[in-house]
Order: structure tokens, then sequence, then C-alpha cells
């Protein structure tokens, strides 16, 4: 009895070091090829931010949520089509879920709204990227 509950927390403490393994491989890879930190949060509560890496993919800008075990992004915004809705300092009480954010937009992506928190950086970044639309195309707008 008491070898079959060994086999078996030891079977669980491997795979939880596999998947913690797995995070730590994935987040380094992503931030190798050109991946910067931010917060986002769907749901408006105080509570619902998510720290993940965001990278830019030409017209396409991929976030993935840092404890997700997804392959793909969790949020992918196309610049063609989002709108800055509002642009805001952090508020004192989400000082504990963003604490290095400098700045919060609320972005609207196909009438979905999603905020990003960053710092001035990325923040710096991801204006540019926004702005350095390509000739022909319409680039993302100002919400009225």
């Amino acid at each position: 009895m008491a070898g079959t509950v060994a086999i078996v927390v030891g079977a669980v403490l491997l795979l939880a070091c596999l998947l913690l393994g797995w995070l730590a491989v994935r987040r380094v890879r992503l931030m190798r090829g050109g991946g910067v930190d931010l917060c986002l949060r769907r749901r408006f509560a105080v509570t619902d931010w998510h720290f993940g890496v965001g990278r830019y993919r030409g017209d396409e800008f991929a976030w993935y949520r840092l404890t997700s075990f997804r392959v793909g992004p969790s949020v992918a915004i196309d610049r063609t089509e989002v709108e800055i809705v509002d642009r805001r300092a952090p508020l004192p009480e989400e000082s504990f879920a963003i604490p290095y954010a400098t700045a919060v937009l609320r972005c609207r992506d196909h009438g979905e709204d999603v905020e990003l928190a960053m710092d001035r950086d990325v923040l710096t970044g991801f204006l540019a990227w926004l702005e350095a639309t390509p000739p022909g195309r319409t680039g993302y707008r100002q919400a009225s």
C-alpha cells in the first residue's frame, strides 16, 4: 500500500515538474522570438488581469497567456480592425495585479473590448506598430 502511494505521488510530482518545465521553455522561446511582457484582461474586474507575452506577427498582435498550455495565441488583435477606446494610468487597486504597468489601453477589435497593461517601452512599440500600417491600408482608428 505504501509503495503504491509513493509511486502515485512520484508520478504526480514528475508530471508537475514536466508541466512547469514546458511553461518555462515556452516563455523563453516566445521572448527570444521578439516577445514583450504585458497583461491583458477581457472581463473588467480588478482580479481578471493575466500575465502573458505579446508578439507582433505582420498585421496581427498575438498574446500568449503565461499559464496556458495552448500552443497558439490566446488572443489575436488585428491591426487593421483595432480601435483604441481609452488610455489611462493603472488604478491604485490594480497595483497588485499589474505592478510594472504605466499605461492601460482599452482596445476594441471586432466589437470585443480588451485591456492591455504595459510599461512605457512596450507602449511605445505597440503604438508605433499600430501607426506603421503599410500604404494603401487603413490604419487603426481612435474611437470617438
